[in-house]
């Protein structure tokens, strides 16, 4: 519950840290940089849900490391196990997203450590979008869009995984001071009523739609039906020019990123950008400016540190360099795919997955690429085979081939765009 996974079986832990809607303060990144230069190598990397990861930490140095991130107001409690995950946001460029994120704060502040919470069947992940751009909301287990100043459509019981599943719209248009209550009994019906290790989806598929919505309506019923929101706490994110508003993007290849580059780009923020950083879907850094001269100077500055340019729309989990269930070297071959895209292609969504459980979200891109099996060579070595996806409509991607090697995925993108 404390965010903390067992990388491997010489003792190596994984701690992931919490970030509201991807956006973090200049102080807790640099808080970040310090406990990842004591403890984890000088290393970070950034998720897919605008989290944090600090990998091979030892279980000695647990405690300081969460004295640390607390002095600054982040946490892990809830990042791992069965209970409210971090809150995502993957809309980080829409004008709407100062109110997007503060409102992701505040159900952040709600859940995270809620013992009333803690106990769940599996993980439960909550995103809150500024539109339907990208459909991050089919594959959460709650899924918020806003639709109107205040008003979210609610959609419900989405996750990929090895048993991919869209989620369902369960109510329209929903008031802010509604939304607690709603997901809190959301929550309780999954609590009470899915078994151990089973995700919303799962009782969703057996009971279906409509009985899930009964049980929803009884659990509702001795409930409040408005949890006002109100709260000192607005969000991280600084007023901006109009003008100004769009983001600069610092690109980083597959979420992986030293201590040096996130203390350098901590000092862009609060110089340029409000002192906030916000952590993209896409598993880069973005800058939002708060003026028209604050853009064009930090325009020059990323120049001059080699991170210019648009960023490379490619998701990468970190597959077997530090999962125990990666089945694939991930970054060695993104970095293989990438050579082999022609350059209409590099246009495209791109992510690679390093077993079935889809961190890097491959149904959702437009070109998916899973690891989906390791096979035996004549010669014993063990080699992955992968899944390719091809997302075209507004629902999750298509399998389009299937079991296929590296030689022959290879193949498959260069004969793409």
């Amino acid at each position: 519950l404390d965010g903390v996974y067992r990388m491997n079986d010489q003792g190596d832990l994984m701690q992931r840290i919490k970030v509201p809607a991807g956006v973090i303060s200049s102080e807790q990144a640099l808080r970040v940089a310090d406990i990842a230069e004591r403890f984890a190598g000088g290393k970070l990397h950034l998720t897919t849900r605008g989290s944090l990861e600090l990998h091979r930490v030892r279980v000695g140095d647990l405690p300081e490391i969460h004295r640390m991130l607390s002095s600054v107001g982040l946490t892990g409690r809830g990042a791992c196990g069965g209970a409210v995950r971090g809150i995502a946001s993957s809309t980080l460029g829409s004008p709407h997203f100062p109110a997007v994120q503060t409102l992701a704060r505040r159900i952040h502040r709600h859940f995270a450590g809620n013992p009333h919470f803690e106990s769940l069947p599996k993980k439960f992940k909550i995103a809150v979008e500024a539109g339907y751009v990208g459909a991050r909301h089919l594959i959460q287990d709650a899924g918020l869009v806003l639709v109107g100043e205040g008003l979210y459509d609610l959609w419900v019981a989405g996750g990929l995984g090895r048993e991919p599943q869209a989620a369902f719209l369960l109510e329209k248009k929903v008031a802010e001071e509604r939304i607690l209550p709603l997901l809190e009994g959301v929550l309780r019906v999954y609590g009470r009523h899915t078994p151990a290790g089973k995700r919303l989806k799962h009782l969703v598929r057996d009971i279906g739609e409509a009985t899930f919505r009964h049980l929803l309506e009884a659990e509702l019923a001795g409930s409040p039906e408005r949890l006002p929101l109100q709260s000192v706490d607005g969000g991280l994110l600084p007023a901006s020019d109009p003008e100004a508003v769009a983001t600069l993007e610092a690109p980083i290849f597959a979420g992986d990123l030293d201590a040096p580059l996130l203390r350098r780009l901590a000092g862009l923020a609060r110089t340029h950008s409000g002192g906030c950083l916000l952590l993209t879907a896409d598993q880069d850094i973005a800058l939002r400016p708060t003026s028209a001269a604050a853009r064009t100077t930090l325009a020059r500055e990323l120049e001059e540190i080699g991170l210019s340019g648009p960023a490379l729309p490619f998701r990468v989990c970190v597959g077997s360099h530090a999962c125990r269930l990666g089945l694939a070297p991930t970054r060695e071959i993104a970095r293989q795919v990438v050579d082999a895209m022609r350059p209409a292609a590099r246009k495209m969504t791109w992510a690679l997955s390093g077993c079935p459980n889809s961190c890097a979200q491959p149904q959702l891109a437009e070109v998916g690429i899973l690891a989906s099996k390791r096979v035996k060579t004549e010669g014993g070595e063990r080699r992955p085979l992968f899944d390719l996806y091809r997302r075209r409509g507004e629902g999750l991607g298509e399998k389009v081939a299937e079991g296929v090697d590296l030689e022959a995925l290879l193949k498959e993108v260069m004969a793409l765009g």
